[in-house]
């Protein structure tokens, strides 16, 4: 027992110490990262103090203070002592406080400074290193503006050397673009001046101004030599084609008004007027854009002249078809309402047909009072011949319209007559088969003819005398016509029809009767049906006489019916 007691006591013992040991290590990992925080805030506190703005504020000391200069000195120089003076000072108190809090495992308060410390630490860099650009500005601006004036100075030696290689193109603008490379140089000049001064607050200024002249000067040597060509010679010349031409066009009759050739072309002159002034300030804004435009209006000019030229071709060919056209159709309209009453002796013509005969007529009247309105607002010349020629279109197409409508009409009678003609001629070709089928009755000599073959060719007759009849009445319908040849025609077809299969019937029943006979002696059924078969031949019911036949046969050597078949083609 007391064993168990010892051994309990000390793991007890020793747990304790394990946990004590533990704490001890986390609470010194603890410390020593907060430790190294504030290790790292003192290092960035100590780069403050070896900032450079010590050495670059020395700079200022040795240069020819103006009074600007100077007052920027004294600037700089203030707020350099607000931070060595009061904001350093107060970094390092901070570090103490949170060290000492640290010291006391005050660990919140301690982070709590940290945090205040970065804020500080960042604020106060952040006004050294603002301060220390300010004075860089003026330490360094020799150098870079020294520089910068190197590379503006080569660019003004191209820019001079291309407008000397091009000055002829100048022309009137010449002395404004030399007189703008000297006040170029003069700024240089201003530059040298200034840096000689130290006035290095103007430095910026100058540097820019000079960029930016030469930057226009580039544009200029660019523009200039295109605007003053295309102002002087292009467009002048041009202009000058244009009104000659416009001027022989118009003394031709073309009506040019609503082109507004002249106004447009004074207005060409007063806007280049205005280009060529701002030239001589070296104003360009928009000046080649605007020649572009009036130069591709002019050419546009042209174009139109050559639309209109071709427009009017195809008005004076249309206005020429139209005329044909209409005195065409007049004439045919005219010559039908003349005939109108021999027509109708002739073919039996709906009323509908006549009402269009005489609506067509009146339309043609209209349409030639429009006609005659429109030459009369042709002569004066006031309208553009695209316009006429749409003008004449719309009369073409109701003209189209009338044209249709007559040939509907034409048609109608043309077909009237096609329509008798050709039943003429199906007459001839129906009485043709019916005289067919009658030979083909007769060239066999069959005992007996059914009686509804007389009442079939007795129709087929009837019908074609109804043809006759039709024919032969004034005026003629052709709808009724042509339905009594269509009935006509299927009744001798179908009488045609009729007399080959009887004739082929009674062939083949006759050849089978006869190929039996062979067998009437021998075969006892055969030779009573045959008899049979006989006896329906005679009697004209040959179909079924072919029937019994076969049948019969057909029991006595099998494959009969082909047989005979084969032996009927060959015979025919």
């Amino acid at each position: 027992m007391d064993t168990t007691l010892l051994v309990l006591i000390s793991i007890s013992i020793v747990t304790i110490i394990l946990i004590i040991v533990v704490l001890f290590l986390i609470q010194s990992k603890k410390n020593n990262s907060i430790k190294k925080q504030l290790d790292k805030l003192e290092v960035e506190k100590n780069m403050l103090d070896s900032s450079p703005v010590i050495p670059e504020l020395s700079k200022i000391e040795s240069y020819n203070k103006n009074e600007k200069l100077e007052s920027m000195y004294n600037n700089w120089k203030d707020r350099l002592n607000v931070i060595r003076e009061e904001q350093v000072p107060k970094i390092n108190d901070m570090l103490l406080e949170a060290d000492y809090s640290l010291q006391k495992q005050d660990y919140k308060s301690t982070l709590y400074k940290i945090a205040r410390l970065e804020m500080e630490i960042y604020k106060v860099r952040t006004n050294s290193e603002f301060l220390l650009k300010e004075i860089k500005e003026i330490t360094s601006s020799e150098e870079r503006n020294r520089a910068l004036v190197t590379t503006l100075k080569s660019k003004y030696r191209e820019l001079f050397q291309k407008y000397t290689n091009e000055k002829s193109q100048f022309k009137d603008v010449s002395e404004v673009v030399e007189l703008q490379f000297e006040n170029i140089a003069h700024r240089f000049e201003d530059f040298e001046n200034i840096m000689d001064q130290n006035e290095y607050t103007e430095v910026a200024a100058i540097i820019k101004s000079i960029d930016e002249m030469l930057k226009h000067m580039s544009v200029i040597l660019e523009e200039m030599p295109t605007i003053m060509l295309i102002a002087t010679s292009i467009l002048p010349k041009k202009m000058e084609e244009v009104l000659e031409e416009y001027d022989v066009m118009v003394r031709k009759g073309y009506p040019l008004d609503y082109l507004n050739v002249e106004e447009n072309i004074k207005e060409a002159r007063d806007k280049i007027s205005d280009i060529l002034d701002r030239a001589k300030v070296l104003n360009v804004e928009n000046s080649l854009d605007e020649l572009r435009v009036l130069v591709t209006y002019f050419e546009n000019i042209f174009t139109d002249f050559e639309k209109e030229k071709i427009n009017h071709k195809n008005y004076e060919e249309a206005k020429k078809i139209f005329k044909i056209k209409f005195d065409n159709i007049s004439e045919i309209i005219g010559k039908i309402l003349g005939q109108i009453e021999e027509i109708q002796e002739l073919y039996h013509l709906s009323e509908s047909d006549i009402i269009e005969i005489e609506n067509v007529q009146k339309d043609l009247e209209v349409l030639q009072a429009d006609y005659e309105v429109f030459m009369e607002h042709t002569g004066n010349n006031t309208f553009a011949y695209s316009q006429l020629l749409k003008e004449i279109e719309v009369l073409a197409d109701k003209l189209t319209h009338l044209e249709e409508r007559v040939d509907v009409v034409l048609d109608s009678i043309g077909s009237m007559k096609e329509d008798e003609s050709r039943a003429r001629q199906q007459l001839e070709e129906i009485k043709g088969i019916l005289k067919e089928s009658k030979n083909k009755i007769r060239e066999y000599d069959l005992p007996i003819i059914p009686k509804t073959y007389f009442i079939e060719l007795n129709d087929a007759q009837v019908a074609i005398k109804e043809i006759v009849k039709e024919l032969e009445r004034k005026p003629i319908t052709i709808q009724v016509l042509n339905t009594r040849v269509d009935t006509a025609r299927d009744l001798v077809l179908k009488l045609h029809r009729t007399t080959k299969e009887m004739v082929r019937t009674a062939m083949f029943a006759e050849m089978a009767i006869v190929y039996g006979n062979r067998y009437r002696s021998s075969v006892e059924d055969l030779h009573k049906n045959l008899g049979y078969a006989e006896k329906l031949f005679f009697s004209g019911e040959y179909k079924k006489s072919l029937e019994m036949s076969i049948n019969a046969l057909n029991k006595v050597e099998e494959g009969i019916y082909d047989k005979l078949l084969n032996l009927y083609s060959t015979e025919k």
